[in-house]
Parts: C-alpha cells; structure tokens; sequence
C-alpha cells in the first residue's frame, strides 16, 4: 500500500518561478465521495488513473496506475464529473526537495499551491521565501473540492 504525506501551502510572489519547469495537467474525478477519490489524469503523453483514501493529519493511502493516453482522455470525456480541473505544474527544487507548484487554469485561475511530499508526517524541511499560509488541512484547496467548488466561486451562492 502507498501512502502519501503531502503539506499545502498558498504561494507569496513569483520568485518560485526562476529555473521552474510546467506540465500540463488534465484531471478528472470519477469518484469523490467522502473518504475516497478515483481520479483520472493525463500528462503529457501519459495517463493515470489514482486512487486516494481518507486523509488522517497529513496522511492518506494512494494508489497510482499509468493508462493509455487515449483510455485516461476517454474517461476525462465520458465518464468523469465536469468540468475538468486543468492546471500547469511545475517542479521547483528548493534545499533537497522537489516542490509542486500548481497554477491553476479556468475556473480556479489565479490559485497558486506548492505542494511538498514527506517520507514522515513529522519530517523537517526548509521553507522557501515564496510560501506563504499552510492550508494542508483545508479541505477547499483539495483538487477533488476545486473541481467542484471552482476558486473563482468561492463567496458566491455555488
């Protein structure tokens, strides 16, 4: 079984982005109920299909499979809930640790997360300058949220 111990942060500024590289990310959830997600991601030339339990502190158990490009853009299309959450991710190394920063296109455009993944939920690292509010136990800034609630809706009647 895979576990995933993952710390969220809001972004402050833009010097995360000297020397930053991007992908775009499709993703999809065909799942999202609570307690479990199925999702669907493409990425460059690959597909994923990921599954994801409850999430205890910063911890949760994850599964990830890679799918033909052409089955995970079949199941973004027909069978996952819409709309589609699309973002660029970019990979940032900072003192020993590769962060994930996602800028978050459509709907959730101008919502700016760096992620870091940790062998151990108490394990040390160095914060970079640019990070700014933990928000690794808010719920909202979940994917499986965003592509429901949209950031750009967020204090409007959803």
């Amino acid at each position: 079984m895979g576990t995933e111990i993952e710390r969220k942060f809001l972004l402050i500024g833009d010097a995360w982005r000297e020397n930053a590289r991007g992908t775009l990310l499709r993703q999809g959830y065909i799942s999202t109920q609570p307690g479990r997600t199925v999702r669907v991601r493409t990425a460059n030339s690959q597909g994923y299909l990921t599954l994801k339990g409850k999430t205890t502190g910063i911890s949760r158990c994850e599964f990830e499979y890679p799918i033909p490009l052409d089955d995970a853009n079949m199941l973004l299309d027909q069978l996952c809930e819409q709309p589609i959450l699309e973002k660029i991710r970019y990979l940032v190394d900072y003192k020993g640790f590769i962060w994930e920063v996602d800028e978050f296109l459509g709907d959730n455009a101008g919502l700016l997360i760096a992620e870091i993944e940790l062998e151990a939920e108490n394990q040390s690292f160095a914060k970079p300058e640019w990070l700014g509010e933990e928000v690794s136990g808010d719920r909202r800034y979940f994917n499986s949220s965003l592509s429901r609630y949209p950031f750009l809706r967020w204090g409007k009647n959803v």
